[in-house]
């Protein structure tokens, strides 16, 4: 609706004021919230109503809050140890057998068994010590971690050019008994410190392996 002339003249004697800035008087919702501790009870409420879930989840076998159960780090390193140490058993298994058919023995599986049995007691150990797992890489507790890397390939290379060089040496030197008894263990031992050590350092080992070979006139048998 048009106003006229009158009105708008009228409108504009109206004083104008600032609005009241300040606070309530009287008490609010969020006073008597307070009063009452009403927040409090709500929060401790949903702490229980959670733990009362997690109780019925565990009951059910159901896990509602979508977590899921992960293994300790030792029971990690050690289910991963156990993994890696199984395929270098096998192996070993194999290089026993293929030792004794080279020099025509009779194989006896029962010894073959509790020997590969033996070797891979013997690699659980070494490498649940000297593996670097991801859930603990420490070597020697104490030594700065900038020092583990280096300190753990430095026994892995040591190890490598070790064995593979009396390998070398009980196979052209040795009779066929301690040979078909000291080869699978060394060649396995032998394997796992290459496949562990960096691509530079791996082959610096074989190097010096292919070294002693040629220069102690050995030859691969």
């Amino acid at each position: 609706m048009v106003k006229t002339r009158k009105e708008r003249a009228g409108n504009a004697h109206v004083k104008l004021r600032q609005p009241d800035r300040s606070g309530p008087t009287e008490k609010t919702l969020l006073d008597f919230a307070h009063e009452q501790n009403l927040f409090q009870q709500v929060q401790q409420r949903e702490k229980e109503m959670a733990k009362e879930r997690r109780k019925q989840s565990i009951a059910d076998g159901d896990d509602d809050d979508g977590e899921v159960p992960t293994l300790s780090p030792g029971a990690e390193r050690a289910l991963e140890a156990a993994l890696w140490t199984a395929t270098i058993a096998m192996l070993h298994f194999t290089f026993d057998v293929l030792v004794q058919h080279q020099y025509g023995q009779e194989i006896s599986w029962a010894h073959v068994c509790t020997r590969t049995g033996r070797a891979w007691l013997v690699f659980l150990f070494l490498f649940y010590c000297l593996h670097p797992f991801e859930s603990d890489a420490v070597l020697l507790p104490g030594l700065p971690s900038r020092y583990q890397r280096p300190l753990r390939q430095s026994i892995f290379f040591i190890m490598g050019v070790a064995s593979g060089c009396y390998l070398i040496y009980i196979s052209n030197t040795y009779g066929y008994l301690a040979t078909m008894k000291q080869a699978p263990p060394l060649g396995c031992l032998w394997l796992w410190a290459v496949v562990e050590l960096d691509l530079v350092w791996g082959c610096l080992s074989l190097l010096l392996a292919a070294v002693f070979l040629k220069q102690g006139g050995y030859e691969i048998k």
